[in-house]
């Protein structure tokens, strides 16, 4: 009887350790993102069952997911971090792993850091919603300060969202031209007329408009365009005063476990046939040399597009959200509210 029971408890934990064994090799990739999951999934589905590989994603603003990755840095969760935009991560490279990919040749913007990984170019516009707005004209920033749109206009935290970030040096830029002092006497216009309130994540922003809460949201293109596709009476504005246009990334984990994959990933995500899935089915401007614009997006020449001084929006990002704020906690000193 002992002898059975020996052997039956040799069988099981021969079994056991096989099972383990399974599930080490099994081939798994998790990924922190940005970006909306009606744009992650199609993607991520796309890659399961070309791979096998089986993703788990984590979505929170980029912010979070980086201050997450510092948190994890002696022992990674994540294997990739997925979008965000490069003033943001540039400013983390210790936190990622070194790699070019196999598409580098395409990418209109170059992996010149030799972290981050050009994914799409990504501008930044005024959101509308039609059905809302009436016949108040909005062409530019400077119609923003419209008195109708008093606690109308939508706008994320630029310290936790990566594109929020990008819209307000879009303002600074577009608004103070070679005088920075301008520029944020008009930010200081701005959120004076928001009532010096700000959303948690841009989510928030274009679901907001979409839904109704919100005239007008200061966000990013694709999105605007999924609506639009949808038949969401959105309208999609390019700041007259000058559009931003600027690639976000994507960046392997440092001392990621599944370091094959990711790179596998990075390069999956920025083939010619994903690219080409982004531009035609998704919306969102491929940073590729040989994929078209979405469909129905205006072309760069129907732009005022503006060039901005990269280094200085990477490098000055800490003073620039120390400002930022201080500004909105007199506004909200002036009005009696509380800033989110």
């Amino acid at each position: 009887m002992k002898r059975i029971i020996i052997g039956i408890l040799v069988i099981v934990i021969y079994l056991s350790g096989c099972n383990q064994e399974s599930t080490n090799t099994e081939k798994k990739l998790t990924i922190y993102s940005p970006h909306p999951l009606e744009f992650i999934d199609p993607i991520i589905g796309e890659y399961e069952n070309n791979t096998g590989i089986t993703v788990k994603v984590i979505s929170a603003g980029t912010g979070e997911l980086l201050s997450r990755i510092e948190s994890e840095k002696n022992e990674p969760v994540a294997d990739v971090l997925w979008g965000g935009s490069l003033s943001i991560l540039e400013n983390h490279l210790y936190l990622f792993e070194p790699y070019l990919s196999d598409n580098e040749e395409a990418a209109l913007y170059k992996n010149e850091d030799g972290y981050i990984t050009r994914f799409t170019l990504v501008p930044s516009i005024i959101m509308i919603n039609e059905n809302l707005l009436g016949d108040i004209e909005i062409k530019g920033f400077k119609d923003l300060l419209n008195p109708a749109l008093q606690g109308k206009i939508a706008f994320a935290d630029p310290s936790k969202s990566s594109s929020s970030y990008e819209h307000l040096i879009n303002q600074l830029m577009a608004m103070g031209k070679d005088d920075i002092e301008a520029g944020w006497e008009y930010v200081r216009k701005l959120n004076t007329t928001m009532n010096g309130k700000i959303l948690d994540n841009s989510r928030d922003v274009y679901r907001g408009v979409a839904e109704g809460e919100y005239y007008v949201g200061l966000t990013f293109e694709d999105p605007a365009a999924q609506y639009i596709q949808s038949g969401v009476p959105i309208k999609i504005v390019y700041p007259s005063e000058g559009t931003i246009v600027r690639p976000d990334g994507i960046a392997i984990i440092s001392d990621s476990n599944r370091m094959e994959e990711a790179k596998d990933f990075i390069d999956f995500l920025t083939s010619y046939e994903i690219q080409t899935y982004i531009a035609s089915e998704l919306n969102r401007r491929s940073i590729r040399n040989d994929v078209s614009p979405a469909k129905g997006l205006a072309t760069f020449d129907k732009m005022s597009t503006m060039d901005i001084d990269s280094q200085w929006s990477v490098e000055e990002r800490e003073a620039i959200l120390k400002k930022y704020f201080r500004l909105l906690e007199m506004i909200n000193t002036e009005t009696g509210e509380v800033i989110n």
